[in-house]
């Protein structure tokens, strides 16, 4: 584990606003919050559907399970962002051919992730927290990354504002666990306005060699 996580405080050492607020405001404000943005973008999520079924086809929201809080699964709502192009073995064909230029403005607007409002008014997610992940990456995290399933996953969170798809595996992991020793009121506003500046500039989009992040493939720190 790093000197940098070993220093900060357990979520059952967060000052009393901290816990008031993660215990007890957090889930309702999300729930407000993400109920009069879907009214408020309802135009906006209805013309991306019709450009998504036009441009991409059917189906037009993306589906796949995700782990949230204490790792339960749940379903992922996403507008799709690639075709279904396969070669001639009938194989998907590699992530950066099947994602269109639509795609792309898709993703790097984040405008894609919309749909994921829905499963915040479900309860499986927050507006702020650490970005659910694959299901297949659980047997993988050691006890240090395990801890980013004690809060539930965000439609942002603290690693997407310091990098992103930028940074390493380990370095988002590290943010993850922060925010969840930190988690405050301030802190997600500050991950809010962090956020929307960020989409704005559509930076951290891709890493070095990918369209998105490469597969997590395990740590070699087990603690």
């Amino acid at each position: 584990m790093s000197k940098k996580n070993e220093k900060v405080k357990s979520s059952s050492q967060l000052p009393k606003k901290g816990i008031i607020y993660s215990n007890y405001l957090k889930r309702p404000m999300d729930y407000i919050l993400a109920l009069f943005a879907i009214i408020f973008l309802s135009p906006v999520l209805l013309i991306i559907a019709l450009l998504v079924r036009i441009k991409l086809g059917s189906p037009i929201i993306f589906k796949q399970k995700r782990p949230g809080l204490n790792e339960k699964i749940f379903t992922l709502y996403k507008f799709r962002s690639m075709t279904d192009e396969k070669d001639e073995k009938g194989e998907l064909l590699p992530d950066e051919i099947r994602l269109t230029k639509f795609g792309r403005f898709l993703r790097s607007t984040s405008l894609d992730e919309l749909p994921e409002l829905f499963n915040i008014l479900k309860g499986d997610m927050s507006i702020i927290g650490p970005r659910p992940l694959l299901v297949q990456y659980l047997p993988l995290y050691n006890e240090h990354q395990k801890r980013r399933h004690e809060v539930r996953p965000g439609l942002s969170g603290w690693a997407q504002v310091n990098g992103r798809n930028a940074i390493s595996w380990e370095e988002k992991f590290d943010f993850d666990i922060e925010y969840v020793d930190h988690v405050s009121f301030i802190l997600d506003c500050k991950i809010v306005f962090m956020t929307i500046k960020k989409v704005l500039k559509r930076e951290g989009i891709s890493s070095e060699t990918s369209v998105t992040m490469e597969p997590f493939k395990g740590s070699n720190n087990k603690c």
